[in-house]
């Protein structure tokens, strides 16, 4: 890959809050925080809403270090097409703020401390799990699909799927139904989410030639995969209720409410696949995602089984 760097940028950081805030936009923080909500949700719902507060938080700082690995990992092996695409050319590692070899090291240092913190405070599970997730980021999505395939973020979205998994090991030591259905509701909802970004910056996409599905197909059929794919995923998220029985009444009429508007916001870009519904869709997503997970965190609270059952007393089913 090229060594460039933006001409006019200074390589030096000019004090030390100028160099935390490099590295931490080398994390993608903003990407990590909707992974840490899901991760929280997994170990929600596999604790019944009775999480140990210290391994709740020695696993979502777990879950962060390992998510900002692949990230600076990303960040490091796209360097060249990141100097390219307007977006993107103002990161630390194109425009020389950050030197590839720190990058790595950082990467490093997270991966180590994630692993360690995962292995000894909560279980091997959870922690092979998280590098399994910085595994599948960097090499199948980053490195082989990224740049030659159509279905690059459907494939590589088991890598965004993975931290409910580790959420729901730490609590439980391995891994139920359950848990795999949280993996299929983070994989269904990651092609929606990110193709609708996709049609919005295509054109960037084209120009450094990263085959995203609206550059080689069109907006069109992308918005139908939009479509197919928030349509699937609704009741993937009702699994949860029924048959697994994990989720309750509450959770599920959260779930359905939220899908019913993205399945009409997804229809509305189908038919009229402009940038503005594309955006609307993207927007919504990263709030559906959010409160699906807060549903799941009030279904399994204690105070709301008791007032379930305290209503169910009140208007008992015949």
């Amino acid at each position: 890959m090229q060594e460039t760097t933006i001409a006019g940028f200074s390589r030096q950081h000019e004090n030390i809050s100028q160099v935390i805030q490099s590295y931490w936009q080398l994390t993608k923080p903003r990407i990590i925080l909707l992974l840490l909500i899901t991760t929280a949700g997994g170990m929600w719902v596999a604790a019944a809403g009775q999480v140990n507060p210290v391994l709740l938080l020695i696993t979502l700082i777990g879950g962060a270090c390992a998510a900002g690995a692949a990230n600076t990992i990303n960040c490091l092996y796209d360097r060249d097409i990141d100097y390219i695409m307007e977006r993107t050319r103002h990161r630390p590692l194109p425009s020389g703020r950050v030197q590839p070899r720190d990058a790595l090291l950082f990467a490093i240092a997270l991966t180590l401390i994630s692993f360690s913190l995962l292995a000894v405070f909560a279980n091997l599970l959870s922690a092979c799990l998280a590098m399994s997730g910085i595994v599948v980021y960097v090499l199948v999505y980053t490195h082989w699909l990224k740049r030659h395939s159509t279905q690059n973020i459907v494939i590589g979205g088991a890598a965004g799927a993975i931290p409910p998994l580790v959420g729901w090991a730490a609590v439980t030591g391995d891994l139920s139904w359950a848990a795999w259905v949280l993996f299929a509701i983070i994989f269904l909802w990651t092609p929606p989410h990110f193709w609708a970004l996709a049609v919005l910056i295509r054109e960037d996409y084209a120009k450094v030639g990263v085959p995203m599905l609206p550059v080689v197909e069109g907006a069109e059929p992308t918005a139908r995969q939009i479509f197919y794919y928030t349509l699937a995923l609704i009741p993937v998220t009702l699994l949860l209720v029924y048959p697994l029985g994990v989720m309750g009444v509450v959770y599920g009429a959260i779930a359905l409410l939220l899908g019913a508007i993205f399945v009409k916001k997804a229809w509305t870009l189908k038919k009229q696949p402009a940038d503005l519904h594309a955006r609307s869709v993207f927007k919504y997503s990263i709030l559906y995602l959010m409160l699906l997970c807060a549903g799941m965190g009030l279904d399994s609270l204690p105070l709301t089984h008791r007032l379930i059952r305290v209503v169910s007393n009140f208007y008992p089913l015949h």
